[in-house]
């Protein structure tokens, strides 16, 4: 049965680091929906506009794993949205993954204190707002336990990948970075 994802995506969320995990994940055959937080059209950070195949509100069924892009305000604004939270949260509470790169880690994961006693990352200097519970780590990819971080745009190919490689298997996620000459 095909893993199923969800990448929510609200106002002023950075391109890259939706559109990279969409791409990627639907190449791994994962079943990608996109979500949208306060509508279904969105406009990016950097004023692209992309189409949610649905509005968060209306979404329904369980999710292997849920993408939180950061990007700036959007991960702001998927941080301010109850129904995100309620959707990652039983998400990992259903034993599935988590996954925000980027600011998101800070506003969505780490503003509802889900990465208390967790490795995690996140863009460069955002670090100081988590919460002391959190250990931070530089690395450019961060996974613990059935939460992944990850840090900024340049890192997500590799975020991208890594999620393919935990839903679908090394060799799918190796396979794919072959083929778009990463590796």
């Amino acid at each position: 049965m095909k893993k199923k994802v969800v990448v929510l995506l609200a106002d002023g969320f950075e391109e890259i680091e939706a559109v990279t995990p969409i791409d990627v994940l639907r190449r791994a055959e994962t079943e990608v929906v996109l979500a949208g937080v306060g509508g279904a059209s969105l406009t990016g950070a950097h004023g692209i506009v992309v189409q949610a195949d649905v509005e968060l509100a209306e979404l329904s069924g369980e999710f292997d794993l849920v993408v939180l892009p950061g990007g700036l305000p959007g991960a702001e604004n998927l941080g301010q949205s109850p129904e995100a939270r309620r959707l990652v949260e039983k998400t990992l509470a259903a034993g599935k993954i988590a996954a925000a790169i980027c600011a998101a880690p800070v506003m969505t994961l780490g503003a509802w204190g889900l990465l208390d006693g967790k490795n995690a990352t996140c863009y460069p200097g955002m670090e100081k707002m988590f919460s002391a519970g959190v250990k931070f780590s530089s690395e450019r990819v961060v996974v613990d336990g059935n939460i992944v971080t990850s840090r900024g745009p340049g890192t997500a190919l590799e975020f991208s990948l890594a999620l393919a490689g935990i839903l679908t298997g090394d060799a799918q996620a190796n396979r794919i970075a072959g083929d778009m000459l990463v590796k």
